[in-house]
């Protein structure tokens, strides 16, 4: 698909349904391998006040273990949660990607976990 395309099939949303949207800063305290996956990573995250949860994310071709432990990254904290090869992921982190590489969205500065993208 090429950026043509891309712009073609995107979907315009309202205000509204963008402000239904809880973005947040996020530091990953610990990481594990998915049994039989190639590309998932177990992250343990923590949103501030105490508050940790399990996300599934495809970035292990991308970032060892080393990488990652100690990173903020920016997490989509109100997605309904789902069973991704049998851990239940609650969120999703941002990322783009180069060449088919994952690249973590960040902040170029420290955050206090759980602050807010607005």
């Amino acid at each position: 698909m090429t950026e043509n395309d891309e712009k073609k099939t995107e979907t315009i949303i309202d205000y509204e349904d963008f402000a239904k949207l809880n973005i947040k800063i996020a530091k990953i305290l610990s990481v594990k391998e998915i049994p039989k996956s190639n590309k998932l990573l177990k992250l343990e995250i923590t949103i501030g006040e105490d508050e940790e949860r399990t996300i599934v994310a495809g970035i292990k071709e991308s970032y060892s273990d080393e990488d990652l432990v100690g990173t903020q990254i920016v997490v989509l904290t109100n997605l309904k949660p789902r069973k991704v090869f049998g851990v239940e992921s609650n969120g999703m982190l941002l990322a783009a990607s180069i060449d088919g590489k994952a690249v973590l969205l960040r902040p170029d500065k420290e955050v206090l976990e759980g602050s807010k993208i607005r």
